[in-house]
């Protein structure tokens, strides 16, 4: 009977650890002895990184083709329990049956989810791009805008959260009021942070350049404060200022999917457990993790992965290959991933690319916004269901830097 890789999450880390682990299947020339399962709702990958973009055509690709090319086979479902003591897997299928499967490696990656604090209302009230359905929600919220009356909480939107994720969001946002409300909309795009400065985690070189794009958006800054209650129509700081609002966009932070508390040993404050060099979790024998799941050193100068496509792409070929290759005796790989950058979208003004963990900016404007136009429509997206084109950019050490 065949061995069993499962892999959960057909995100970017686990599709590419599903490649990644038919790549080295293929070198042993063992395909036949080791079965893959990639085991998720739909054979998806959501382009997460492109969602607050305002078409969401094509930000879902299907990648069930791609995943029978090179002989992993996806399972409609979702991991619901894991007993690594036991190796067992619990699936919770679609269809509404249940599973069990004895696996003999796991890669869990099941990536991240936004995090959502006790804010009163913010459940029942706020919109996010976190999800490509929470994505649709939020579209379908701002186009429908146009059929209600006219107020001042109806012509403003709330982003929470200066991070990379909430600064493209609200320099998107003017952008998609204008298609809403009209050219000529009179509107108010206001972003809320409890740092000092948005995009203040990026350091000091890139600030200024965010500072500038917020204000040729004309977004207003509310810096140091943070959102206390969220309500059909307004919002509450805790300045004391009552925003009116019918449209709050939460983009406040990432958290690990619960499934790694299920993981024993060391996580870290994100909820990713801690892994080796060679995304292990160390405390499980025969479990790797990878993807936002995982706490991993980029390099040895004390860098960890970031919870970005960039470092899943890397993670997801490097766990992947390992998994396959402990079960056919080819040589473990370990991860490292020192290049660094990164390319924030920032609307009508353009895009700000950065390289290097101290965010050094080469890159402004439209130069920038090319790069990051190809990176969000070409670089990200899975490749054609072509057995050997996809084995040439699967191996663990292939990198993709713009």
């Amino acid at each position: 009977m065949p061995q069993k890789i499962v892999i959960a999450g057909s995100g970017f880390a686990g599709v590419w650890a599903a490649l990644s682990a038919a790549r080295a299947l293929a070198l042993a020339g063992k395909q036949d002895e080791v079965d893959i399962f990639v085991v998720s709702p739909a054979p998806n990958l959501v382009i997460r990184p492109r969602l607050y973009e305002a078409a969401l055509d094509n930000m879902n690709p299907d990648v069930a083709e791609l995943l029978a090319v090179v002989g992993a086979r996806h399972v409609p479902g979702l991991v619901d329990t894991v007993d690594a003591g036991a190796r067992t897997l619990t699936i919770a299928l679609m269809d509404g049956g249940r599973e069990t499967i004895v696996y003999d490696r796991f890669v869990l990656a099941t990536g991240s989810q936004l995090f959502r604090p006790n804010v009163p209302g913010l459940l029942e009230h706020a919109f996010d791009t976190d999800q490509f359905d929470s994505a649709h929600a939020l579209d379908a919220h701002l186009k429908a805008l146009a059929e209600r009356r006219e107020s001042a909480a109806r012509n403003t939107v709330v982003v929470a959260g200066g991070g990379l994720t909430g600064l493209e969001a609200v320099t998107e946002m003017p952008i998609r009021l204008r298609a809403a409300l009209g050219k000529d909309a009179t509107f108010r795009v206001i972003l809320v942070d409890t740092a000092d400065k948005p995009g203040g985690s990026l350091g000091e070189d890139a600030a200024p350049y965010f500072a500038e794009a917020l204000a040729f958006a004309g977004v207003e800054v509310r810096s140091g404060v943070r959102v206390t209650a969220i309500h059909a129509d307004s919002v509450a700081l805790s300045s004391g200022e009552s925003i009116e609002t019918n449209t709050v966009v939460w983009a406040a932070g990432m958290r690990a999917s619960p499934l790694a508390a299920q993981i024993p040993g060391e996580h870290d404050e994100f909820g990713r457990v801690v892994g080796d060099a060679y995304l292990h979790a160390p405390a499980s024998d025969g479990v790797f993790v990878t993807g936002d799941m995982v706490r991993a050193a980029t390099d040895d100068l004390g860098n960890v992965a970031a919870m970005s496509c960039q470092h899943a792409l890397s993670l997801g070929r490097v766990a992947g290959h390992n998994a396959a290759a402990e079960l056919v005796g080819l040589p473990l790989h370990p991860y490292s991933q020192p290049k660094y950058v990164t390319c924030v979208d920032l609307g009508d003004w353009g895009a700000l690319f950065t390289e290097g963990w101290d965010r050094q900016v080469r890159l402004t404007r439209a130069e920038a916004k090319d790069v990051k136009q190809e990176i969000n429509r070409v670089w990200i997206y899975p490749p054609a269901a072509d057995r050997d084109a996809v084995f040439a950019v699967a191996n663990p050490d292939y990198v993709i830097v713009p």
